[in-house]
């Protein structure tokens, strides 16, 4: 029962630590673009599609860079089609033999359900395209080029959200931004900037936050979705749909209800939205600037599309209200109060601003939506279900967002290993990684049961019981590697006694990062600590290395902080050393192992007890030991 029950809460713990694994889960990986010879010959000659298409992705340091293959005519895509998967078919406006809808057609038959985009090369193709508009229902939807790349990205794109989206707003919380707009042109413009800005803007954030290249990517996933609506009907669908992750609406004021333009057609929409959550930013475009007034009736912002800086003020307009840019902290008359531009600086406002300020936000998820677009996509889903009513005052609420606020590192990395930064020294249940590399068999056993201890599921039902290992920092094996390399000593034990080596170990440096490190380490931790050895093979079940090498126990209590480092430097290199032991090497030699695949953690841990005068007493001392019953020898 024990067994199944801890099975279950690693689960649990694995599934909210890798969330970001379940998003975006499909991407285009093959397109296929049928066009006429001579605009094949100038996409690949004089345009690089494919050459820039990889530039876009690269430039926005996005990942699964798709692969276009051009076809020249109905018989080139035919034979393609039948040969490979594709994910779509782009055709342009001119191909060689048949008309595009002819095309489509054949296309169809092969495979019914084969998405298939119409590209125009520009805005005079739109002239064409109107007087088709009964046949244009055979396509996923249609775009106009005008000769800049963005429009493949955006298709792209527009293509991965729509699938997409369902499971990552149901699964991560994840945004949805709804563009209502049924202009080709104007919608071809649109979507281009704002996944250029959107990918941008959440590039920046997490670049900001110094995260490592995989958990980038996979926070890329949480980027928000943007949905394409090109009627009123379609709009209040996709609204109520995703009506709990709606960011915000971007609609233009002509288009289609019931089949028929209608002139205020993003009006009433616009007073529909504001009716269920009047707090939903809402950007109404037009080219008719007498819109302006009705859109600040309705507290919606408005921008032209005449304008000569329209680029610019959809960009503003995206950092103003969908969290990328400063968390504005504001009255209850929204009047601007001070402004926080990192997730610290935040917290630490949090606490000083006015209670009406907390109120104001907190009833209208302002702090859900920002967090959200840094990545946080559980305390964001804690902020998500805050409620006025449930909380007696702002002192409250405000206490209550600290307290979800301050786990907003350690909620996704709770009871796990963390990169060292200084702001994780006073946190009990994460392990510290002060170098790369592997933990080490004791470095791995230590972090499966922090990760155990950390789930209070295993302590339901027991009260009064608080469980924790001692605050622990890992030094990877790739210092170990580094140090050996470095300084040449693989094989030094052929040449050198046990006494020897430790000397030349502790006459050689370890890596000024890591001492960098250990320094604001010492600078905050000043209790006895035990620098342990940390093996490859010391959780070995067949030859366990259990008790092989050594340990030691320093003080680290002198005056000066340089002393403390040099002694715990001296403590690292000497567990090193201890690979080299005569009973480490007698033990390799019996169990018929190569010393020189050895490879050593460390593991620091604060040394557990209490201080009486001058002296300091763990709790518990001593050492443990195996006994093999089937040999009945000691082991």
């Amino acid at each position: 029962m024990l067994q199944e029950e801890l099975k279950s809460l690693f689960k649990k713990h694995k599934s909210d630590n890798e969330i970001y694994h379940d998003l975006a889960q499909y991407h285009v990986r093959e397109i296929l673009l049928v066009t006429s010879l001579y605009d094949a010959f100038i996409l690949e000659e004089e345009e690089k599609l494919n050459e820039k298409i990889f530039g876009e992705y690269y430039g926005l340091n996005l990942s699964n860079v798709p692969r276009i293959t051009n076809a020249s005519d109905e018989n080139e895509a035919e034979k393609l089609l039948n040969e490979k998967y594709f994910d779509f078919v782009i055709i342009t406006m001119r191909t060689q033999n048949l008309t595009p809808f002819e095309l489509a057609s054949r296309i169809k038959n092969i495979n019914l359900n084969l998405p298939i985009f119409l590209l125009l090369y520009d805005n005079s193709d739109i002239i064409l395209l109107n007087q088709m508009r009964d046949k244009i229902s055979i396509f996923e939807k249609v775009f106009v080029w005008n000769r800049d790349t963005k429009i493949f990205l955006a298709i792209i794109k527009y293509f991965e959200d729509k699938i997409n989206c369902e499971n990552d707003t149901r699964v991560g919380l994840v945004r949805v931004i709804l563009l209502v707009e049924n202009s080709v042109r104007y919608y071809s413009r649109y979507l281009p900037i704002l996944y250029t800005e959107i990918i941008k803007q959440t590039q920046r954030l997490i670049t900001r936050d110094n995260l490592d290249g995989v958990k980038k990517i996979l926070r890329m996933r949480a980027r928000p979705k943007v949905l394409l609506a090109v009627s009123y009907e379609e709009a209040v669908e996709l609204y109520e749909k995703f009506q709990n992750t709606i960011l915000c609406v971007i609609s233009d004021v002509k288009f289609p209800i019931e089949g028929r333009i209608d002139e205020d057609a993003g009006i009433k929409l616009l007073k529909k939205i504001k009716t269920t959550d009047s707090d939903i930013p809402f950007l109404l475009q037009s080219s008719e600037s007498e819109y302006s007034e009705t859109a600040i009736l309705h507290d919606a912002t408005f921008i032209n599309k005449n304008s000569e800086t329209l680029t610019d003020d959809l960009r503003d307009f995206i950092l103003g209200n969908l969290g990328f840019g400063d968390f504005i902290f504001r009255d209850k008359a929204g009047n601007e109060i001070i402004s926080a531009s990192s997730f610290e600086e935040f917290k630490r406002l949090l606490k000083k601003v006015p209670a009406e300020s907390v109120l104001y936000h907190g009833s209208r998820n302002h702090f859900s939506a920002w967090l959200m677009a840094r990545g946080e996509i559980q305390i964001a889903e804690h902020l998500e279900k805050l409620k006025i009513s449930d909380f007696s005052g702002a002192d409250e609420i405000r206490d209550y967002i600290i307290r979800v606020t301050k786990n907003v590192e350690t909620t996704v990395s709770r009871g796990g290993v963390v990169d060292f930064s200084p702001k994780f020294l006073d946190e009990d249940n994460l392990i510290l990684r002060l170098a790369p590399g592997s933990f080490g068999g004791k470095g791995r056993g230590i972090a499966f049961i922090n990760t155990l201890l950390q789930t209070k599921e295993l302590f339901s039902g027991i009260e009064n019981v608080s469980i924790k290992i001692p605050k622990t920092a890992i030094i990877g094996a790739e210092e170990y590697e580094n140090f050996i390399n470095k300084h040449d000593l693989y094989g030094i034990h052929m040449d050198h006694d046990y006494d020897e080596v430790k000397k030349i170990f502790l006459s050689k440096s370890l890596s000024e990062e890591l001492v960098l490190k250990l320094r604001v380490y010492l600078d905050r931790i000043t209790s006895p600590l035990a620098v342990r050895s940390s093996g490859m093979f010391e959780d070995s079940i067949s030859e366990s290395f259990s008790g092989i090498y050594q340990t030691f126990l320093i003080p680290n209590n002198h005056e000066v902080l340089a002393e403390r480092l040099n002694n715990l430097m001296d403590a690292i290199k000497l567990v090193y050393a201890s690979i080299y032991s005569k009973h480490a090497r007698t033990y390799f030699e019996a169990i018929n192992y190569r010393i020189d695949d050895e490879r050593m953690a460390v593991v620091l841990q604060e040394i557990v007890g209490i201080k009486y005068e001058d002296m300091y007493f763990p709790h518990i001392s001593g050492v443990a030991q195996s006994y093999n019953f089937l040999s009945d020898s000691k082991v």
